[in-house]
């Protein structure tokens, strides 16, 4: 493992010893902060490094997003045919250019430089070269502490080995927690913004339950890992948590992925200060919404009595059209009929005198009257 890795611990090592000729000039050589600082501008370095492979990360993930609906369209299509499925999809990546190994491309290009500072470490502590670390830069690194905590000391460490590094166990423990928790915190914070402010709420996938549980998973890990990590390590990884955090925080407010909460953010910030290109058909279409909304008025809302009241004859009700109907049509009848109260109206057609057809006979036609009644 060493023999395989050792180029790598030479770059590391080579990049920790010129970060620490730098801050030797303001601080103690032996001093915390001088080794701390170049741990923390390692990942600094590393990270702005890895910007072309992050913004690669971004558009897989927002094109692994557009191709949810399409993939479980074609799971569901060939879910007895795996090799058919299988083919389907690599057809479909081919066809959009989406790789769905681009979303892991930091991480997988860190974990060679992680593996590398934690191995030097590790040398660190056991008080043995490596690198282009000389035995007296080793024992000056072995010596430096973090708020009383050697930077190779660990969560674990025995009372004795830690007292051999000059500390006590309680410091130790003290800041090693304090590390693991921001480490994890600052994990969970990340993933969470994500989630709230950079997905497309119009469309649910499975990508977003699989987003929704490594919000929780990767704290966890970090929290199990971390007691067995040198303070070195966790400032490797508080460092590259808090910087991801802020390059997300950047890419969300410069360019969120279209249809999320930060996107319409965005859009409503651009329109009111006059600087967003919109369709004018879109905005008249908008401004027709509005408006009809403005102008829907809701019916006022009566309790029970006063809805009883409004039913009952007498009541303080307005009239319906019926009963307007009615009134109006009793009005006519009694100025052109003479019509007295209480009078049915005359149907079309009716003669004087002649009688209803609900009067009539039930069965069909009167029967005529006997001769002898003539």
């Amino acid at each position: 493992m060493d023999t395989i890795l050792s180029p790598l611990y030479t770059a590391v090592s080579w990049i920790i010893v010129q970060f620490h000729s730098l801050f030797s000039l303001v601080f103690d050589q032996s001093s915390g902060w001088a080794w701390g600082l170049s741990i923390f501008f390692l990942v600094v370095l590393i990270r702005i490094c890895l910007i072309p492979l992050f913004v690669k990360q971004i558009k897989s993930t927002r094109n692994m997003q557009a191709l949810q609906p399409k993939m479980k369209a074609i799971q569901e299509r060939y879910k007895s045919d795996k090799q058919r499925q299988s083919e389907e999809m690599m057809k479909l990546y081919k066809e959009t250019g989406t790789n769905p190994l681009s979303s892991c491309l930091p991480i997988l290009a860190q974990s060679p430089f992680f593996i590398a500072l934690f191995q030097v470490l590790n040398h660190i502590a056991n008080n043995r070269p490596v690198g282009v670390l000389t035995a007296e830069q080793v024992d000056s690194a072995r010596n430096a502490s973090v708020f009383g905590a050697p930077i190779a000391a660990k969560f674990l460490d025995s009372a004795d080995k830690v007292a051999e590094l000059g500390a006590a166990l309680t410091d130790v423990r003290v800041v090693t927690v304090i590390m693991i928790v921001l480490m994890s915190a600052s994990q969970f914070y990340t993933q969470r913004q994500l989630m709230t402010k950079n997905v497309d709420l119009t469309v649910k996938t499975p990508f977003m339950q699989q987003q929704k549980m490594l919000m929780y998973v990767f704290p966890i890990m970090f929290a199990v890992f971390g007691i067995n990590f040198p303070v070195g390590v966790l400032i490797y990884w508080l460092t590259t948590n808090v910087w991801t955090l802020g390059q997300q925080m950047f890419v969300i407010k410069r360019n969120p992925t279209p249809g999320s909460l930060a996107y319409k953010e965005r859009q409503e910030k651009l329109r009111a200060a006059g600087k967003l290109k919109e369709d004018p058909k879109e905005v008249e279409t908008r401004e027709a919404v509005e408006a009809a909304r403005a102008r829907r008025q809701q019916p006022k809302r009566q309790s029970k009595s006063q809805r009883q009241q409004g039913n009952k004859p007498g009541g303080s009700g307005e009239p319906t059209s019926l009963e307007k109907q009615d009134s109006g049509g009793e009005a006519s009848t009694g100025s052109s009929g003479g019509a007295t109260a209480g009078q049915q109206p005359k149907k079309a057609g009716q003669k004087p005198g002649q009688k209803k057809s609900g009067q009539q006979r039930k069965g069909g036609a009167q029967r005529p009257k006997h001769p002898s009644k003539k």
